[in-house]
């Protein structure tokens, strides 16, 4: 029920931001261009997202379930970012509520799946546990280094990275999420995917659902930069909906493999009261 809210005041926020004349002013060109894209984003797909899964999940929707635990982690990821990373303007309040509910959320969401989890044996789902558990690890590996790979030559140099001037930020936040949080939870998830445990099974396709939105959002916002007169990659753009694609694929191919597990779960638990 928490979700009803949430979804109200993402709502609220992003048309604020989208339609009121100036709302990020005092903000970079570069910072006011990825903000207003992320509210048209939130406005029109991950809001709509939030409220279709929290409903089915509600329902007892297994996929929907895991979908919408994938929504409040991109919701704890953006608006964590919002909340230190945007001028104090009207609406600092409603970022703080909507960090706190999607945090909370989240916390009900891993209660009840450890709650009610049921063991699902993937131990011969082999080739999936290899292919999305190295894929964890790669991707998580690449933005590790890549992301330290722009810090530690300007730490170096006692300067600041070239994407912090454009931004006018003093620390880049999504460089503090990824290398605190993100980047080695995810890490973390590949490994126990690789070593078959429940609570990588759980996790996976909570993760992969992160992943297609947040590749998608990035993808959307670097072709908004470029539109815009901004510098922006059409390469990285394009690169992000294959990864977008490729997660999208992963994660309908462990939720298949779930179904399949809890359905001769359930098969074998009717024929044994039957018995």
């Amino acid at each position: 029920m928490l979700s009803l809210p949430l979804a109200a005041l993402v709502i609220f926020s992003s048309a604020i931001g989208i339609f009121t004349h100036d709302f990020y002013a005092r903000e970079t060109i570069n910072w006011q261009v990825q903000s207003l894209g992320q509210d048209r984003i939130d406005l029109f797909l991950i809001a709509p997202i939030l409220i279709i899964s929290s409903l089915l999940a509600y329902r007892n929707n297994r996929s929907m379930n895991f979908a919408w635990g994938g929504v409040l982690i991109y919701l704890i990821y953006t608006y964590s970012i919002f909340c230190f990373s945007v001028h104090f303007n009207r609406l600092f309040i409603v970022y703080c509520l909507i960090l706190g509910l999607s945090f909370y959320a989240f916390i009900y969401f891993a209660y009840t799946q450890l709650l009610n989890a049921i063991q699902i044996d993937f131990s011969n789902k082999l080739l999936l546990r290899k292919v999305v558990g190295i894929y964890f690890i790669v991707i998580s590996s690449t933005f590790y280094l890549l992301w330290l790979s722009e810090i530690i030559p300007a730490g170096i140099q006692n300067s600041s990275p070239k994407n912090l001037l454009d931004s006018g930020l003093f620390t880049n936040p999504v460089h503090v999420i990824d290398l605190s949080v993100f980047l080695p939870g995810i890490f973390i998830v590949g490994v126990l995917m690789l070593r078959g445990t429940q609570l990588g099974i759980l996790l996976t396709p909570v993760t992969l659902t992160f992943f297609v939105l947040m590749d998608f959002t990035i993808g959307l916002l670097i072709m908004d930069m470029k539109e815009r007169g901004l510098e922006g990659s059409s390469g990285i753009a394009f690169l992000m909906a294959i990864l977008g694609v490729i997660s999208l694929f992963f994660l309908m191919w462990h939720l298949k493999e779930i179904k399949a597990e809890e359905f001769k779960i359930l098969k074998n638990a009717k024929m044994h009261v039957t018995i």
